[in-house]
């Protein structure tokens, strides 16, 4: 069993002053693998310290110079990119046949090169200058769901812009920061620029909430711990952008495809064991097509083979870890006490597994729109079934929760479905199962969170707005 030790602070590999142990677990065998040092409030200060020398120099380094740092990050990512995916699915479990943690990571990288190279961080407004420059030091705390990607999207256009970083991942999926850090050194990110923290929420994620000398925090995880952090961050008044939990619909409209939409519902909800704050848990159709819809579900849904990671025949792993897999056969029991039906899976691990955090592929029918499993995000491959009887309560019941991360809309009408689109409150809708791509802004409304990722409007998240008036 392998042990990780140390924090990266200052462009090297340090002992913490405080820690404790930290046990991963295998999720497909319930087997421990490693164990890291968790750091504690005082490792924070000292990285701060290391981001805060730093940030003077490397926020005045050019365009062009940035430019050959990400470039040069792209370069090592792609040479350790097969080691990459293995340690996500080692410590998060996603199958060996759907490599998608590693190359979105990647995505994310070229598209902040891509913006940073066209990005005008001045220009006139009238009279004036404008002029957009780096915030500072920002604390970055990412989620377990995606170890790679959301690290990614945050650190690629704080670094694009000029910032610099402390980077606390969540304790449950460690080592994909662990080894990304590898990269970043071999790439020559400076001394001080980017430095990795590993601890929990309550001790790690805390202290960087609250340093006086951190001038941003990007989050994104759990709408409890949102709040959680804004609180923290408050007295400091620094900066808080939160990419948090989501209930999204899919609006299957009475024009729409269903077979298509059944298919892509599916496989998009299943996708990464439905650990997505983006999944379409909720499916709304017209009560005309319902039985016909759940029939192309349910055949959808016992298609999906659940089993070993490592086997590339399966096409979806276990629950990262078992506090997610007792939520989620909670949920699967709380729908069934409030009155769905379950119309495939339901409690319990797949036939034939016995040990590991796999969980059936669940569909309930007979879902009204108040119950739980309706409201409340899973963070699992379960999906509830609303029917609707018109176009305007379709939407209403779309919009019916405190979340409004993602939408989506099957309509053969492109007119139509563009209309509803449009009523959805939600920060990304899509039409037809498009594809989603790394230039979009990724943000959501009300408990959703705030602030945008991605693109132009992520690299304007790290960069504070300067007016210059009579200088010229």
């Amino acid at each position: 069993m392998r042990s990780y030790g140390k924090c990266y602070i200052n462009g090297e590999w340090v002992s913490p002053l405080t820690s404790k142990d930290w046990t991963l677990v295998n999720p497909a065998t319930e087997e421990p693998f490693a164990t890291v040092a968790l750091a504690g409030a005082e490792d924070v200060d000292v990285a701060v310290r290391a981001a805060r020398a730093a940030f003077p120099s490397y926020s005045n380094t050019s365009r062009s110079e940035r430019v050959d740092l990400l470039e040069s990050i792209i370069g090592c990512f792609i040479r350790h990119e097969q080691e990459l995916a293995d340690v996500v699915t080692l410590e998060l479990g996603t199958p060996v046949s759907q490599r998608i943690h590693a190359p979105a990571a990647l995505a994310s990288f070229r598209q902040a090169l891509a913006t940073l190279r066209s990005y005008e961080f001045e220009y006139r407004l009238g009279p004036n200058t404008v002029r957009r420059e780096p915030i500072g030091v920002c604390g970055l705390i990412t989620a377990w769901n995606w170890p790679l990607q959301l690290l990614a999207t945050k650190l690629a256009y704080a670094l694009a812009v000029g910032c610099t970083v402390v980077l606390k991942p969540s304790e449950f999926t460690p080592l994909s920061a662990i080894h990304l850090t590898e990269v970043l050194h071999e790439a020559g990110v400076p001394k001080g620029v980017f430095n990795l923290v590993l601890g929990d929420g309550p001790t790690v994620g805390n202290a960087i909430s609250k340093h006086m000398d951190i001038d941003m925090v990007s989050f994104t995880g759990s709408t409890r711990a949102g709040v959680l952090i804004a609180e923290a961050a408050a007295p400091s008044v620094k900066r808080v952008a939160q990419e948090l939990g989501g209930k999204s619909a899919n609006v299957i409209l009475d024009d729409g495809d269903l077979k298509a939409a059944a298919k892509w519902n599916v496989a998009r909800a299943f996708s990464n064991t439905g650990q997505s704050c983006h999944a379409p848990a909720r499916i709304l159709v017209h009560e005309t097509q319902t039985e016909t819809l759940l029939d192309l579900l349910e055949s959808e849904a016992r298609a999906v083979k659940v089993g070993n990671p490592l086997d590339p025949e399966v096409s979806m792993g276990p629950v990262v870890n078992r506090l997610q897999f007792d939520r989620v056969q909670d949920y699967i029991r709380i729908g069934i006490e409030e009155g769905a039906t379950v119309r495939v899976g339901g409690p319990g691990r797949p036939e034939g597994l016995e040990r590991g955090y796999f969980v059936k592929p669940t569909i309930f029918s007979n879902v009204t729109p108040g119950m739980r499993i309706a409201q409340e995000e899973i963070f699992g491959p379960v999906l509830a079934v609303i029917p609707y009887a018109s176009e305007e309560e379709a939407i209403e019941i779309a919009n019916g929760t405190p979340y409004g991360l993602g939408g989506y809309v099957f309509s053969s009408d492109r007119q139509r479905g563009t209309a509803v689109g449009r009523q959805l409150r939600a920060g990304r809708v899509f039409l037809n199962g498009a594809t989603s791509n790394t230039e979009a802004p990724m943000g959501g409304y009300r408990r959703s969170g705030n602030g945008r990722e991605m693109g132009v409007f992520g690299l304007e998240e790290y960069l504070e707005v300067k007016a210059m008036i009579g200088f010229d």
